[in-house]
């Protein structure tokens, strides 16, 4: 029974030492370390193999995590405001109502990451894979999300008021009562999207393809579809441009 109970504490010894040697930056490799709360504010983490980590209410404030791997990690609560995770991967990471104001996370891959309620106001997006993510009820004002992937995304209720998302893969995405007022989806991909009750006034759709969307309900007042690709998308019921509201 002794024997035993000292086998089990072992990889739990030896994880708690790796979590204090990453600590005090004797090592670059932290796999499922528990570094919960951790104060890591404008550390040099670039490159650092932080896969499947527990980093929740962690403070990573303006620190470089360029090419980090976050796979599976936890980053819930956690504060990544002005953070650089250009090209890090974080697939699968469960972030919700982290911090990532103002954060450059361009390149990066969040495919199915959780991130509801996440607060990524003027974050940096731009060619980011977050195909089938979920990002619901979080704030994405003023995001640059250029030539990002987003399919089949959960970005319901998600707050993307002038945020820029120009030739954007948005394929089968749900964007149910989204706010998108004044964001800008020039030559975004949005066949098959769900944008029912989606509130788009004054965005720029021109050239968007929107064959087979729902826009259901959805307020286009204001919204400019020049050369938009309207194929099949479903209107019932939406405020359009010129103030009418469709059959």
């Amino acid at each position: 029974m002794v024997a035993a109970l000292l086998l089990a504490a072992r990889p739990v010894a030896a994880a708690a030492q790796d979590a204090a040697r990453f600590l005090a930056g004797q090592t670059k490799t932290c796999v499922k370390c528990v570094l919960v709360g951790a104060p890591l504010k404008q550390r040099d983490l670039s490159g650092d193999d932080l896969t499947g980590a527990d980093l929740s209410r962690a403070v990573m404030h303006r620190a470089k995590l360029g090419g980090a791997k976050l796979n599976g990690a936890n980053l819930t609560d956690a504060n990544l405001n002005k953070t650089d995770l250009k090209t890090a991967s974080l697939v699968g990471a469960k972030a919700e109502n982290a911090m990532f104001y103002g954060s450059n996370l361009s390149a990066a891959d969040l495919s199915g990451a959780d991130l509801v309620d996440a607060k990524m106001q003027t974050a940096f997006l731009i060619r980011a894979k977050l195909d089938h993510a979920k990002i619901s009820e979080a704030l994405l004002t003023e995001a640059r999300l250029d030539d990002a992937s987003l399919q089949g995304a959960d970005l319901s209720r998600t707050n993307l008021v002038q945020a820029s998302l120009r030739r954007a893969n948005l394929a089968g995405a749900d964007l149910d009562n989204a706010g998108l007022v004044n964001a800008v989806l020039r030559e975004a991909n949005l066949r098959g999207a769900k944008l029912t009750q989606a509130d788009l006034y004054g965005a720029d759709l021109s050239g968007a393809d929107l064959t087979g969307a729902d826009l259901s309900g959805a307020r286009l007042t204001g919204a400019i579809l020049t050369g938009a690709i309207m194929t099949g998308v479903k209107l019932s019921g939406t405020l359009m441009p010129d103030g009418s509201v469709h059959d």
